[in-house]
C-alpha cells in the first residue's frame, strides 16, 4: 500500500474492507477516511470484474471535492468515473450514469430519488451496486435520506436478498445519541452499525501514529464579560412587555426570559394558539413579539446596529399590510419608538464587548503577516450576514489582509446560496484568494483545507458531533480552536459537555468493539428486525393519518386573514412534491409578486411569488409561488404552513403537507388540459 500513500494505521482500518465485510471506519476528522475509501475502492474494482460504486455523500460541495481531490486523481485513469449533484443534468439520467460508470460520486438524495423513480434511464436498484460507500455516515439514523436508503438495504437482506452491496461507512464520531449514559452510548452505536449492518473499526495497533499524523488544534476560550449595560436591549423588552399587556393573557400562560431560544418556543405556541382559536389579536402579536425576540439574540450575538436593522426591515412594509386595530397598535407602537432604538443602537458605549473580543481573535491570527486562512461558525444565516457586514467595514481587520466571504447551506431566499456560489466560494478560499469564511454549520463537515489554522465558534450551542466535526477544519500546524462567549455563559458550558460526551463515545464505541462477534449479531439482527417492524407501523399510521378527513371537507384558510380560500380536493401534488390548486376560481383570491431566484427545470419553470388578495384589505400574507408546468400549464404552488385547515374535528395546523390529515390526489395533466382547453383535441 505504500505506492497509494497509506498510513499505517490507515492500512489497519481497512483489512476487513478488503476481506469484503461491512465496515464503518471510525476516525478522527483530518485522519483521512476518504483516502482510505479510495483504496478500498480501487482494490473494489481490481478484484471484481464488472464493479460498481457508488460513493454518497450530504453536502452539494464534497461531490466536488471528493471527485477533484480524491477518487479522480487515483481511480480516473483506470476506470469510468462521474460526479453528479442536484444542479446538474446528468441527474435526470441517473440510472443511464449508473449503467455506464464504475464509480459514481453523487448526494444521497439524488439515489433516493432514483430508487423511487420508475422511469426507465432514471431508475436504480440497489442490487447494481457492488459497494456503497457511505460519508459522514452518522447521519443514517431516524428520517435523514441516507437511513431511507439504508432501510431498503436491511429490509432486502432480512428477507434473504444476497445481491446486495458491500458498506463501507466513515465517520469521525458517531456520538451519543443525546444520551449521557454509558448504556445509553452504547445502544446507540449499536442503532448506528445496525442501521448501516455494519461493524465499526478505528486504529488499535497504531493508534501512536495516529495521534501523531492528526494533531489537535490548540483549544481556548476567549471569555468576555456580561455587558454591564444594555439600554437599547432594555428597551426592546420594555416594548414587548408593552405587548403582553395588550394581549392580557393571564396568569394562564407564564412568560419565560425575553431574549432567549425558550422565549422564541413560546410565541410560537402562542401564534398557533391564534390561528387555531381564531384570536387574530393573539397571533399578530405573537408574530410580532418573535421579531423583537429575534432583535435582542441578535444584540447578545452581533452588533446593536444589526438587531434594529431586523426590525427597521420588519416593519418598512407593514403600513401596507396592517388590517386592523390589532395591526396599526403594533405598528404604532414600533414607529413610537423607531427613533430612541435608532439612537440607542449607535451608541458606541454599550455596544456587544463579544465583538470587541472576537476582533482581538481574528487580529491575532492575520495580523501576522502569513497566510492564515480561518472559518468563523456562527448559528443563523442572519448571524453569519451581520458578522459579514462587521468584517468588510471594519479598518483594523482590513487592514490585517483579511478577504471574507459567506458560506451558507443552499436553497432558495436573500440568505441562501445557489449550489455554484457555494463550489465558487470553497474553490476560492482553497486557492486563497479568501482567507477567511463566515459559515453556518454546512462547513463543519468535510470542508477539507489544509491550510486552515483557525476556528472560532461564536455564539453557537451544538453537539459533540459539530464540535468535533468544526474542530477538525483546523489542521495547520499550530492551529488555534476559539470559543468566543460570555463569562458564566451556556456556550462555555455546551463546550464542556461536548467534551465529556466526545470521551464517552469512545468509551461506547470501545465496549461495542469488545463484544463477541455472535453477540454482536443477535443486537445488530434484532435491532433492524425491530425497526423494520416499527417502519411498517409507522407508515400503516401515516396512511389512516392522511385518510383521516374527505378532503371535500377540509376548508383552508389564509393564516393571516383566517379567510377561506380552497377546499382539500383543489389540492393535486405533482411529482410527489409539489402541492398546487387546480381550481380556476382560486385565482382570485391572491396577487402576483416577484419573481423567486430559481432556476428552470425539466419539466416546469417558476413564476410569480403569491400573496394573500383574499379579504380585500391588506393581509399580503405570502402563500407560495405560481409554476409553469409543461410550458402549459399556470398553477399556484401553495405552502401549507400559510393556512389553517378547517375540519370536522375543528381548526388544525400542518408544518409540511406530510402531515395534513386528508389524502392529496396526483396531479393529472391530461384531465387538467381536457378541462382547461375542452375544444384542444376536437
Amino acid at each position: 500500500m505504500a505506492d497509494f500513500g497509506l498510513y499505517e494505521y490507515q492500512e489497519e482500518v481497512v483489512q476487513r474492507a478488503l476481506r469484503g465485510e461491512n465496515i464503518i471506519i471510525w476516525l478522527p476528522t483530518g485522519g483521512g477516511k476518504t483516502r482510505a475509501a479510495v483504496y478500498v475502492a480501487k482494490k473494489h474494482l481490481e478484484n471484481n470484474p464488472g464493479a460498481k460504486v457508488a460513493v454518497l455523500v450530504n453536502k452539494v460541495h464534497l461531490v466536488d471535492q471528493h471527485y477533484n481531490k480524491e477518487f479522480n486523481p487515483y481511480l480516473g485513469r483506470d476506470y469510468s468515473l462521474v460526479s453528479i449533484s442536484g444542479d446538474c443534468d446528468q441527474k435526470d439520467f441517473f440510472g443511464c450514469e449508473v449503467k455506464n460508470s464504475d464509480l459514481i460520486i453523487c448526494t444521497a438524495q439524488i439515489l433516493e430519488n432514483a430508487l423511487t423513480n420508475q422511469e426507465e434511464g432514471k431508475h436504480v436498484e440497489l442490487s447494481q451496486f457492488t459497494l456503497l460507500i457511505i460519508d459522514e455516515c452518522h447521519h443514517t439514523h431516524k428520517e435523514g435520506v441516507y437511513n431511507k436508503i439504508m432501510a431498503r438495504y436491511v429490509a432486502q437482506k432480512l428477507k434473504g436478498e444476497r445481491r446486495l452491496p458491500q458498506i463501507l461507512g466513515l465517520t469521525a464520531s458517531p456520538g451519543t445519541g443525546g444520551t449521557k449514559s454509558i448504556k445509553g452510548a452504547v445502544e446507540h452505536v449499536l442503532q448506528i452499525c445496525a442501521n448501516l449492518d455494519s461493524v465499526i473499526v478505528s486504529s488499535k495497533v497504531y493508534a501512536p501514529e495516529l495521534k501523531k499524523k492528526v494533531p489537535r488544534p490548540r483549544k481556548r476560550f476567549d471569555i468576555v464579560d456580561r455587558r454591564p449595560q444594555d439600554p437599547f436591549g432594555d428597551h426592546l423588552k420594555f416594548m414587548m412587555q408593552f405587548i403582553h399587556d395588550f394581549m392580557a393573557l393571564g396568569p394562564d400562560f407564564p412568560v419565560r426570559e425575553f431574549g432567549t431560544q425558550e422565549y422564541e418556543a413560546d410565541v410560537v405556541i402562542l401564534e398557533k394558539k391564534g390561528v387555531t382559536d381564531r384570536n387574530r389579536l393573539l397571533a399578530q402579536c405573537a408574530l410580532h413579539l418573535r421579531q423583537y425576540n429575534d432583535a435582542l439574540l441578535i444584540n447578545d450575538t452581533v452588533r446593536m446596529v444589526d438587531a434594529f436593522r431586523v426590525l427597521e426591515s420588519y416593519y418598512s412594509t407593514k403600513s401596507s399590510t396592517t388590517m386592523d386595530g390589532t395591526g396599526f397598535f403594533l405598528l404604532g407602537l414600533y414607529q413610537e419608538n423607531e427613533v430612541e432604538l435608532r439612537k440607542l443602537s449607535g451608541d458606541a458605549r454599550f455596544e456587544n464587548p463579544k465583538m470587541g473580543k472576537l476582533q482581538n481573535t481574528l487580529l491575532e491570527q492575520f495580523d501576522q503577516g502569513g497566510h492564515s486562512r480561518g472559518i468563523l461558525f456562527s448559528k443563523t444565516r442572519k448571524s453569519i450576514c451581520c458578522l459579514y457586514d462587521w468584517v468588510s467595514n471594519n479598518p483594523a481587520l482590513q487592514r490585517a489582509g483579511i478577504r471574507a466571504a459567506i458560506l451558507t447551506g443552499a436553497g432558495n431566499g436573500i440568505n441562501y446560496m445557489t449550489q455554484n456560489e457555494q463550489k465558487d466560494t470553497i474553490r476560492n478560499f482553497r486557492l486563497g484568494s479568501l482567507n477567511l469564511l463566515i459559515s453556518t454549520s454546512v462547513a463543519e463537515e468535510g470542508l477539507d483545507i489544509p491550510e486552515c489554522n483557525l476556528v472560532v465558534r461564536y455564539g453557537l450551542l451544538t453537539n459533540e458531533i459539530a464540535q468535533q466535526q468544526a474542530s477538525g477544519r483546523a489542521r495547520a500546524s499550530d492551529s488555534v480552536y476559539s470559543v468566543v462567549a460570555q463569562a458564566g455563559g451556556r456556550e462555555v458550558r455546551r463546550e464542556l459537555l461536548n467534551e465529556c460526551l466526545e470521551d464517552l463515545t469512545g468509551r461506547a464505541i470501545g465496549e461495542v468493539q469488545r463484544m463477541e462477534p455472535r453477540e454482536f449479531q443477535m443486537k445488530i439482527t434484532d435491532l433492524q428486525t425491530e425497526a423494520l417492524l416499527t417502519r411498517h407501523l409507522a407508515e400503516q399510521l401515516k396512511i389512516k393519518k392522511r385518510s383521516r378527513f374527505n378532503a371535500a371537507t377540509v376548508q383552508l384558510s389564509c393564516r393571516g386573514c383566517f379567510l377561506p380560500v380552497a377546499l382539500g380536493n383543489d389540492i393535486k401534488v405533482i411529482e410527489n412534491a409539489h402541492h398546487v390548486n387546480i381550481n380556476p376560481d382560486f385565482e382570485r383570491y391572491y396577487k402576483t409578486g416577484g419573481q423567486p431566484a430559481l432556476k428552470t427545470f425539466e419539466d416546469w419553470e417558476p413564476g410569480r411569488v403569491i400573496s394573500c388578495a383574499a379579504c380585500g384589505r391588506n393581509c399580503n400574507a405570502q402563500w407560495g409561488m405560481e409554476m409553469i408546468y409543461k410550458k402549459i400549464a399556470l398553477l399556484p404552488i401553495l405552502a401549507i404552513e400559510n393556512f389553517a385547515m378547517e375540519t370536522p374535528e375543528g381548526r388544525k395546523l400542518a408544518k409540511k403537507w406530510k402531515n395534513v390529515e386528508f389524502t392529496v390526489e396526483e396531479f393529472n395533466f391530461s384531465t387538467y388540459c381536457h378541462n382547461k382547453f375542452p375544444n384542444m383535441l376536437d
